[in-house]
């Protein structure tokens, strides 16, 4: 609130006042990357990334089909043809041995996300890229604050993308981040997210008056979105420790049923420190799923599965194509369930939940009658 009472007092509501250049300058100085920008959401950031990576009508395209829409449409946006590749059913990332057999004389770039805030197999990834003269561009929506071999998801690739919207550890309720290492495409980047204009400049006192030089958009969150922020990028570690002290609540007492093979935990590389963004287990399929999830649901928990394949889609058929088998991705995203997971959770609520989600396979016959109040005063519990 009091960063909010400033923005007030400076007059200065728009954006890239004073808390957008502390946000700009946190990123840099915290992840590494060459230059950071903030943007209205995660999408516009990948939008920008596809202006900046030249992608054109004809160009194709490569991520996993497991992942959210903006990731393809930034690149259908531009004309590409999106190419879908396989997961990783460890990690539920794009399988980065199948990436190489996928490219083409069209391809222009490679797109990993990084599933939960855990990282793709980033040096094979970079490899192949080189090889082919491709650029990468990370979806980093769900990994601030997560790294690879010691380096910032979103500070690997040419590119990254930081989603800040209310459902993640760091948020402004909507706004994202463009995070760019190639220092050649900073001032183009900075006239896009300027509507197309070389505004910036003007402010710096460069030029005189600015003009309309480029294609663009207006990709700058208001003064109060980077005020919000900036106090959360202050505070990130005591988010993700908290994060993480629920994660690892869940995944230490879940082991008895991953151990007795009801259950599946999530598996984090050795090369990966990962915050937390998401705790889910997977399930045997769909129907159990689904009766896992309403059985929850009678015990005032909230459990949600997650993306549906683009593949699948009626636009993912409509403006790409998987390639190879898809032998993991819809088999795994139907067996995935979130289970609540928020800065400040209780311990107590977590211990309902593993109390209520070991008692369903204790009595996995017996669970299909609702239960009785029981009484106790849980909060509800929502994935968030």
């Amino acid at each position: 609130m009091e960063y909010i009472q400033l923005v007030l007092e400076n007059k200065k509501l728009c954006g890239d006042g004073s808390f957008t250049k502390d946000c700009h300058r946190w990123f840099i100085e915290n992840t590494g990357t060459v230059q950071a920008l903030l943007t209205t959401s995660c999408t516009h950031a990948l939008e920008m990334a596809a202006i900046l990576a030249e992608i054109k009508s004809g160009d194709e395209v490569i991520m996993p089909s497991y992942t959210f829409v903006s990731t393809a449409n930034a690149f259908v946006l531009r004309g590409a043809k999106i190419v879908f590749v396989d997961i990783r059913p460890d990690t539920m990332n794009i399988d980065e041995n199948l990436i190489e057999a996928a490219i083409t004389t069209k391809t222009k770039a490679i797109v990993p996300m990084h599933y939960a805030g855990v990282s793709c197999e980033m040096d094979t990834i970079l490899d192949i890229a080189n090889k082919y003269n491709l650029v990468v561009i990370e979806d980093a929506a769900q990994g601030i604050g997560s790294s690879y071999k010691g380096r910032s998801l979103g500070s690997i690739g040419d590119m990254g993308c930081y989603s800040f919207h209310e459902t993640k550890n760091v948020s402004c309720g909507e706004g994202g981040a463009l995070l760019i290492q190639d220092e050649s495409l900073v001032e183009r980047a900075e006239i896009i997210r300027e509507k197309g204009t070389n505004r910036s400049k003007f402010w710096r006192g460069q030029i005189d008056k600015y003009t309309w030089v480029d294609i663009g958009s207006s990709y700058l969150p208001s003064e109060f979105n980077a005020a919000y922020l900036y106090m959360q990028l202050q505070n990130i570690e005591k988010i993700n420790k908290d994060r993480l002290k629920t994660w690892n609540h869940y995944n230490e007492s879940l082991k008895p049923l991953a151990q007795k093979g009801f259950i599946e935990s999530p598996v984090i590389p050795q090369e990966c420190q990962h915050n937390a963004h998401m705790f889910y287990i997977k399930v045997k399929d769909v129907e159990e799923r689904s009766s896992l999830i309403d059985y929850l649901k009678q015990h005032e928990i909230i459990s949600v599965f997650h993306y549906i394949p683009l593949h699948s889609s009626p636009a993912g058929q409509r403006f790409g194509f998987f390639f190879g088998a898809d032998k993991w991705t819809t088999k795994e995203s139907e067996r995935l369930l979130r289970l609540p997971i928020y800065y400040g959770m209780k311990e107590e609520n977590v211990a309902y939940i593993i109390a209520k989600l070991t008692g369903y396979y204790e009595n996995a016959k017996k669970h299909t009658t609702p239960p009785p109040h029981s009484g106790q005063n849980i909060q509800y519990c929502k994935a968030v």
